[in-house]
């Protein structure tokens, strides 16, 4: 199949969906409620190194990365099914994305709780990216 034919056939309200699914995930994966003070902790962030974000610029080419990964996603994904998309979803967060954060934790001598809250976090959304891709044609 072609490239143009794949692109032509996308869901592309999906593919916006799930790229905003990983806002809400990280939004309540990173909140207090969960990983917050365990995040901060093993990148040894502060409350002040978080205010001096630039938040518009930060959210702004997150949703630029994470449409990129939805559409990335959704292109293998293709006309394959809800189980499909959770599974690809889940290898592609964990096998892909979550190993390679440990690659980079090993030689950065960051702590396994780095590892396991980003990583985690990137399992989640692959997964629920992949549900949403996988079950909206």
């Amino acid at each position: 199949m072609e490239v143009s034919t794949v692109i032509q056939n996308l869901n592309w309200l999906g593919i916006i969906v799930a790229a905003l699914s990983t806002f809400l995930i990280g939004g309540i994966w990173y909140s207090p409620i969960l990983f917050e003070k365990s995040w901060m902790q093993s990148n040894e962030f502060t409350a002040e190194d978080l205010k001096s974000r630039n938040m518009p610029l930060v959210f702004v080419l997150s949703f630029v990365l994470s449409f990129i990964m939805a559409l990335n996603l959704a292109m293998f994904i293709g006309k394959e099914d809800l189980s499909f998309g959770v599974t690809a979803g889940f290898l592609a967060g964990f096998g892909w994305v979550t190993l390679a954060i440990g690659i980079i934790a090993l030689f950065e001598k960051r702590p396994l709780k780095y590892v396991l809250i980003n990583g985690g976090y990137m399992v989640v959304a692959f997964t629920v990216m992949g549900a949403i891709l996988g079950a909206w044609k």
